[in-house]
């Protein structure tokens, strides 16, 4: 055998098959691969509809951090880096912006850890208390 290629993964394909089953309109779902000539990074862009953000991120982010686990792991067997950048389709004349992994404007209606307490606030617990037990005998 000769010399042996390395095959870059099929990146869209890979975050349409990871995305899609997220959204209610799949076919808002929109994925840009851009790779460097020089360097074997790989930059991947997605957008899909604003409502379908909550679902996509999952909660606490456990959704999107499971596809960047997935894609992390192919570009790794590729002997690549990458990154992927999200961002929300909006109708009208606004145009995309890109959140980069910003949660903030995700739909009230999900629960995220902004909501809870951080650790710092949580209420310490206090030294250990002596036994309740009674010293009757009886």
């Amino acid at each position: 055998m000769g010399h042996r290629e390395t095959l870059s993964p099929d990146y869209a394909g890979l975050v349409k098959f990871l995305v899609e089953p997220f959204l209610e309109s799949p076919e808002s779902l929109r994925v840009d691969c851009e790779r460097s000539p020089s360097k074997p990074k790989v930059w991947i862009r997605i957008a899909f509809n604003d409502p379908d953000k909550g679902r996509v991120f999952g909660r606490g982010g456990r959704n999107i951090q499971a596809i960047r686990t997935v894609l992390e792991a192919a570009a790794k067997a590729a002997g690549e880096s990458i990154y992927m950048d999200i961002y929300g389709e909006r109708s009208g004349d606004r145009g995309d912006r890109g959140d980069r992994g910003d949660r903030g404007d995700r739909p009230s209606g999900n629960r995220s850890s902004e909501n809870k307490p951080s650790r710092a606030n949580r209420p310490r617990p206090s030294a250990p208390k002596p036994s309740s037990r009674s010293s009757r005998s009886h």
